[in-house]
């Protein structure tokens, strides 16, 4: 069983900075791919950044140059660092990993507003 728990939302200003912390628990493959979603009201859950064990990452193209998400395997942890956020950032952000299925976090909400 994967447990992943979410840490680091909060209530920040436009132009501001948080980071987002998922800790893994259970038995966690240093292949699987790592990632953080969102969801905003109203809005399906989309795909944030992802990475793989090896380091190859992807971001959707809203937040490339703001976000950066790394991982670290031997901690079986995976961060989020959010710079330049913007009102459009806010949502319930989610943590995933990817196993043959799909592993979520309860999620952490973020808030950009002023």
């Amino acid at each position: 069983q994967v447990q992943l728990v979410e840490s680091g939302g909060g209530l920040v200003q436009p132009g501001g900075s948080l980071r987002l912390s998922c800790a893994a628990s259970g038995s966690i493959f240093s292949t699987s791919t790592m990632g953080w979603y969102r969801q905003a009201p109203g809005k399906q859950r989309e795909l944030v950044a992802t990475i793989t064990s090896g380091g190859s990452t992807n971001y959707r193209g809203s937040v490339k140059g703001r976000f950066t998400i790394s991982r670290d395997n031997a901690k079986n942890t995976v961060s989020l660092q959010m710079n330049s956020l913007k009102a459009e950032d806010t949502a319930v952000y989610y943590c995933n990993v990817k196993m043959g299925l799909n592993y979520w976090g309860q999620g952490t909400q973020v808030t950009v507003s002023s």
